[in-house]
């Protein structure tokens, strides 16, 4: 007869049943609710000691209901002591610990159902939930091991990109010495074109300044000239003063386009006086007349404004109109001191314009090219000043990149520069790692930020799980908002979900690459019961 060799599946079967065999064989008898570490405490043979070593039972009171030992030891199985620990071994999945008080609440808290003992009503779905534990474990396992992949090279790219901005932070500082030294000559130069410049226009400043006081005496007298025309045109009884009386039979002081003057039309282009004598005619009465009248003889006319009509007079309206049996609705006028106000100091620029133009002294060769050359320098000055602000400016910007913290080795470097959106049916959601959070609604364009960049936040043993930006935009009539971003492990850079949980306090779930590395993990989270 010819034999066959096991195959490997048959053996590693004798295998695995050899070893249970071997763990039943040698599984040590402990009492309800106590762990295998713990088992050598409670030895059936001896008297049982409290573990604060206060008082010695009898083994049999172990687990008797009653609570003997002050810290509860003596009560693992049952639920007589409110501080003693009820251990689940949980065979198949994860062992666990819960508080004896739990015992026998008719809650199922063990899968394995020790826990309820009494009632026997919770089945035994450990080995369930551990081959679902395992499988999420394998897989969480392949996401951290090829986002693992993916942080290392998101982790030289981050080193990469810091040793640039070193350097670039060193050629930059050279430059900045070299502009600054390129500024100090042109300002040197600068002040030299203009001291030679000021010299040479010095002569032409007087004659300029001599032509301007002409100009202005000749001014003031054409504007003496035509007020003292004016006051004598109106001062009909030749009195020396012209009153209300003698304005109200000025139709163009009409100012809300009545028909007449009134008492009070009249006095106000009069300093609001009764009468007035030339003198103060000429200072006070004059200014707010001037316009009127250069209105009135078609010398000056105010400039039609947007959605404006522009005036008709009364009687032009009356020839347009198609029904000349109707008299027309008079136009709307602004108040008249309104416009005087508006226009004179137009008035007053043109005439600035022109007495600029009108003194303005043509230079010499000489001279002429000696301006030149100091505009030129002023030019040449403003130039290198500006190039030694923006090479500042620069400089800043890499100081405070290579402030911040982008991990022990550089990982999160990548993301700085990027943002990421969440959008739910109402908001727009934009995380811009190591600058700020904001928040758009649909239906606006306008940004209201949640918080800016301020540090890392995460538990001492992995500081780069949590985010915080704050100082964001102020509630109404609440604090500033801020947001908190909790970084998860994943193979892509994705915000995940959004959430307020306070008011004005928001939550941010982000997974990236750069958050796939080992965290140290305790004992108890990842043991198995056989």
């Amino acid at each position: 007869m010819k034999r066959h060799r096991p195959t490997n599946e048959l053996i590693l079967h004798v295998i695995v049943a050899v070893l249970i065999l071997n763990i039943a064989k040698t599984e040590v008898p402990r009492p309800r609710g106590v762990s295998l570490s713990r088992a050598g405490l409670y030895d059936p043979t001896k008297d049982f000691t409290c573990f604060d070593n206060t008082l010695t039972i009898p083994f049999a009171q172990v687990n008797d209901e009653y609570c003997d030992c002050a810290d509860g030891s003596d009560e693992p199985g049952t639920s007589a002591c409110p501080n003693s620990m009820f251990h689940c071994t949980n065979a198949g999945h994860q062992a666990l610990n819960i508080f004896s008080s739990r015992v026998n609440d008719g809650i199922c808290d063990c899968c394995d159902g020790t826990d309820e003992y009494v009632s026997k009503k919770c089945p035994n779905t450990c080995k369930e939930r551990g081959q679902h534990a395992r499988e999420a474990a394998r897989l969480r396992a392949e996401l951290v091991k090829a986002g693992k992949q993916l942080r290392n090279e998101l982790s030289a790219e981050g080193i990469k990109m810091k040793q640039q901005k070193k350097d670039k932070l060193v050629e930059l500082q050279k430059s900045k010495i070299e502009a600054e030294r390129v500024m100090k000559e042109k300002e040197d130069l600068k002040k030299q074109a203009e001291e030679l410049e000021s010299v040479a226009l010095e002569e032409y400043r007087k004659i300029e300044d001599e032509i301007k006081a002409k100009k202005a005496i000749e001014e003031a007298e054409m504007i003496r000239k035509e007020a003292t025309e004016t006051f004598e045109k109106f001062n009909s009884n030749a009195d020396g003063l012209l009153s209300i009386p003698e304005l109200q039979t000025r139709q163009p002081f009409d100012k809300d386009h009545n028909g007449e003057v009134s008492e009070e039309e009249a006095r106000s282009f009069l300093d609001n006086r009764e009468s007035i004598n030339l003198e103060d005619f000429i200072v006070y009465a004059w200014p707010l007349m001037k316009p009127i009248m250069m209105r009135e003889q078609g010398v000056f006319k105010p400039p039609v404004g947007v959605g404006e009509v522009e005036e008709v007079p009364l009687n032009d309206a009356r020839e347009v109109n198609e029904e000349p049996d109707e008299e027309p609705e008079p136009p709307q006028y602004d108040d008249e001191e309104d416009d005087e106000e508006d226009e004179e100091p137009a008035e007053e620029h043109h005439e600035e314009d022109e007495t600029d133009t009108n003194t303005k002294v043509e230079y010499d060769e000489e001279t002429q090219k000696l301006v030149s050359e100091a505009t030129q320098a002023r030019s040449e000055f403003t130039d290198a000043e500006a190039s030694v602000r923006n090479i500042q400016s620069e400089i800043t910007r890499i100081e405070e990149y290579l402030r911040k913290d982008f991990g022990a080795d550089e990982a999160f470097a990548a993301l700085e520069g990027h943002c990421f959106e969440y959008t739910d049916h109402e908001y727009i959601y934009k995380l811009c790692p190591f600058d700020k959070a904001v928040q758009q609604a649909k239906s606006s364009a306008v940004d209201t930020r949640l918080g800016t960049w301020s540090k890392w936040t995460g538990p001492e043993g992995n500081p780069y799980e949590s985010m915080l930006y704050d100082h964001g935009q102020a509630c109404w009539n609440g604090p500033s908002r801020s947001t908190r971003v909790q970084v998860s492990c994943s193979s892509e850079n994705k915000l995940i979900s959004v959430a307020e949980p306070n008011r004005c306090e928001y939550l941010f779930e982000f997974s990236t690459p750069a958050a796939c590395y080992e965290v140290e993990q305790h004992p108890d989270d990842v043991h198995d019961e056989l």
